[in-house]
């Protein structure tokens, strides 16, 4: 037997567990009134099926409130104070890559350019000038202002020179008038005076 010791008082109090290591019960392999594991599993599986549940009926409900949401908006006018998406744009000029950045081409074209790599801007230009080299520049409305490039080239090349202006007739001379020399009176001022 298995002596425990315990002071309590000043008088010494001994307690004795008495040795059981002997007792076998083959028919009890565990204790039954100490977990409830068929009620466990049935709380857990009742737990999962009530938040699967909970999510579905949260998922219909916010679909239909978005759908109420979007007729909603679709019925009334904006606010006479609400801006428009190009109003609340940045001023020009935009940062590259920023909200509202492209570039307009000289045929009128606008390229969007936002959320691009800065890189972007740069390709769209040069596009833009080897379409020009190699179809010639054109005005507003598609028309062609001018040769390609290796056409003109073709042309200088034939002997058929380059477009000039035509000359208006001989430089008019500066005949009508003649300056004066400046005196100590006039303090370095130079006059003009007509031709007599």
């Amino acid at each position: 037997m298995a002596k425990l010791g315990h002071k309590g008082n000043g008088h010494g109090h001994m307690t004795e567990t008495p040795d059981v290591s002997h007792v076998r019960n083959v028919d009890v392999t565990h204790e039954l009134s100490d977990v409830n594991v068929p009620g466990i599993l049935k709380f857990v599986g009742a737990l999962v099926v009530m938040t699967v549940v909970v999510y579905v009926l949260m998922w219909l409900l916010f679909g239909f409130f978005n759908a109420q949401e979007a007729k909603k908006e679709g019925e009334s006018p904006p606010g006479p104070m609400a801006m428009t998406e190009q109003e609340s744009l940045p001023p020009e000029p935009r940062l590259q890559a920023a909200r509202g950045f492209g570039v307009k081409l000289e045929n009128g074209e606008w390229v969007n350019l936002e959320k691009r790599e800065p890189q972007a801007e740069y390709r769209v230009l040069r596009e833009q000038w080897d379409r020009v080299l190699k179809e010639g520049p054109k005005d507003q409305s598609g028309n062609p202002a001018g040769l390609p490039i290796e056409q003109a080239m073709q042309r200088v090349v034939e002997g058929q020179g380059l477009p000039s202006r035509p000359q208006q007739g001989p430089p008019q001379e500066m005949t009508d008038y003649t300056i004066g020399t400046p005196t100590a009176a006039s303090s370095g001022r130079v006059t003009e005076k007509g031709k007599q």
